[in-house]
């Protein structure tokens, strides 16, 4: 979740390490803080808020070797003392993570000691610093050994000009320079950096201007692949948008594309992976789940293999029936989702296969994938995912095809086409109207059948993470098993229809809706529905394309909805409180 980046090197530290918390900041946003080291002295500033509320105070930061952190908040509350670094002794320290034990370990080592912080993360520097005799690497083997949970964690020590890094189960990346190293919890805060190095659980590494050694969680030096880093800049220009969000919608179009092309090149791993697969299970959790309803619909219709979607952090705890004949689709955009990831392990220690879709190539989740269906969506700064959700929908697609053994050809040219019908759609919509009647509701209900209902759990999930109106997504035919009480004058219900064979059915749950005096709007490219509803249904007519993929087309639209909607309520679009993008830990 929370942001981490440190650099040494011969130039002003502070000031590369608040650039890369600014290209992390999607990590979260509760606070921020920076430690310097200048001759043998730790000089700290962090505050609570976003990133930018550091701007002023590091203008004293001269140092050459810096960490820095911005937090999602776990343990204690956003607010000044809470803020990474933490300081103890000779050590400035930020953690990305959950240290499970950290109540027995105040106990067990640091009994009547007034902590600064009401974080787990005071505990990890207050063990360093205890176990410290001028060896920074026991100091650091001493403090794992002590650690339940997960941390990514990167220090100064007023005793070494550098970095000492050490992770397990949540990302650390170090990359590398000339005359100047960095480390990072996230590949796009390295951009500028050629090369990097993923560091494995249990690894601690030693970080100089000069060199990088690793060692294991035993203190054997290691040698760890060094790879070419394809991420990309975390591009902060807006263009001509005032929000990351719209931009990114604006990118879906291209988003379709750039994952076609990707999935071409990796479909001969997959159809490898696929040999004697018989059941798939899809796996993940918020909108990459919602994906995965999708995905499940795919299967089962074009393949005609059973499929099942499943919540990562309900499918990791139950007994999952897993076999060698069972292929589970892991989706995450970041692909170090916590709970995605830990249910991949847990499929392939059962004897399952496992493939990753998702949007980070240098994943945890991609290296412990049998094979990967790419999504091409690029850098997405906004928290809410949008293009990445498409990206991920058009990979399922085309795996779906895959795994039916259709030509792979044929079903590219089909998504390529609906892509300037997505662009149609986002350059022309009419939301104005709607996304005033949610921002005036007492909630908001998205309801759909087959497809479409998948659509609606996307486009409710949206809604509640930027604009904080309450609501959920149904299938349409479960409006009268319980829904239907919570419909009156104040609620809106918005309805997907573009099933022609389930369009009959679907207006006649408007029907109960209008009846009720609640307020209804329709996203459909059917004439016959607009036909009906005409004059008494808020119609959203968006193009005829082919019906298993105008989910595309019509996620768009509730996405364009649920902006507008925050705008009108003036909400942050791009950063919605109490949320970060990348969920890794539980």
């Amino acid at each position: 979740m929370c942001g981490i980046v440190g650099y040494t090197g011969g130039r002003r530290a502070s000031e590369i390490v608040y650039r890369g918390l600014e290209e992390l900041e999607y990590r979260g946003y509760d606070s921020a803080g920076i430690a310097s080291l200048e001759n043998g002295n730790i000089y700290t500033v962090k505050r609570r808020g976003r990133v930018k509320s550091l701007d002023g105070l590091i203008s004293d930061l001269d140092g050459n070797t810096a960490v820095g952190h911005t937090r999602w908040a776990t343990h204690g509350k956003p607010s000044d003392k809470n803020a990474h670094p933490h300081v103890c002794g000779k050590f400035a320290l930020v953690h990305n993570g959950i240290i499970e034990n950290c109540e027995e370990l105040k106990k067990m080592y640091f009994s009547g000691v007034e902590f600064d912080s009401e974080t787990d993360s005071e505990v990890i520097v207050r063990l360093i610093d205890l176990f410290y005799d001028g060896d920074i690497l026991s100091a650091l083997k001493n403090t794992a050994s002590l650690l339940k949970g997960s941390y990514a964690v990167a220090l100064i020590c007023a005793d070494f000009d550098g970095l000492a890094v050490m992770k397990r189960n949540n990302p650390a990346i170090i990359g590398y320079g000339d005359g100047e190293n960095f480390v990072a919890s996230d590949a796009p805060a390295l951009s500028r950096c050629k090369t990097i190095t993923i560091l494995k659980d249990g690894d601690i590494a030693l970080v100089t201007k000069d060199g990088v050694n690793i060692f294991d969680e035993n203190l054997q030096g290691v040698i760890r692949e060094r790879i070419k880093n394809l991420a990309e800049p975390s591009s902060l220009e807006l263009g001509d948008c005032p929000h990351y969000m719209l931009k990114e919608i604006r990118e879906v179009p291209a988003t379709v594309v750039n994952t076609c092309s990707a999935y071409l090149s990796a479909e001969q791993k997959i159809k490898e992976v696929l040999s004697g697969v018989n059941r798939i299970i899809i796996t993940g959790c918020g909108t990459a789940y919602n994906a995965g309803l999708l995905g499940k619909r795919y299967v089962e219709l074009i393949a005609g293999i059973p499929a099942e979607a499943e919540i990562a952090g309900e499918f990791r705890y139950k007994r999952p029936i897993v076999d060698s004949k069972t292929l589970v689709l892991a989706v995450s955009q970041s692909g170090e989702t916590a709970d995605t990831v830990e249910a991949a392990k847990l499929a392939r220690s059962l004897g399952g296969k496992v493939i990753a879709v998702t949007n980070s190539p240098y994943s945890e989740l991609v290296r412990l994938s049998d094979a990967t269906a790419p999504v091409a969506a690029g850098p997405e700064i906004c928290v809410a995912a949008t293009k990445s959700y498409v990206g991920q929908v058009a990979a399922l697609y085309l795996f779906a095809n895959t795994l039916a053994g259709e030509p792979i050809e044929k079903c590219i040219g089909e998504l390529e086409a609906v892509s300037p019908l997505c662009k149609k759609t986002i350059e022309h919509i009419e939301i104005s109207s709607l996304a005033d009647m949610c921002a005036r509701s007492n909630g908001v209900y998205f309801l759909g059948r087959d497809t479409d209902y998948a659509v609606a759990t996307e486009g409710s999930l949206k809604l509640k993470e930027i604009s904080y109106i309450a609501g959920d997504g149904y299938p349409a035919g479960e409006l009268k098993h319980g829904t239907l009480a919570l419909i009156d004058i104040k609620t809106v219900s918005v309805f997907i229809i573009t099933r022609k064979e389930l369009a009959e059915k679907n207006v006649n749950a408007v029907e109960q809706v209008l009846s009720r005096r609640g307020k209804a709007a329709v996203v459909t490219n059917i004439e016959s529905v607009c036909e009906k509803l005409r004059k008494r249904a808020e119609i959203i007519r968006i193009p005829e394309c082919p019906e298993n993929l105008s989910p595309l087309i019509s996620v768009t639209v509730l996405q364009m909805l649920a902006y507008n909607t925050a705008l009108l309520l003036e909400r942050d679009p791009d950063k919605p409180r109490n949320l970060a993008k990348s969920v890794t830990v539980e």
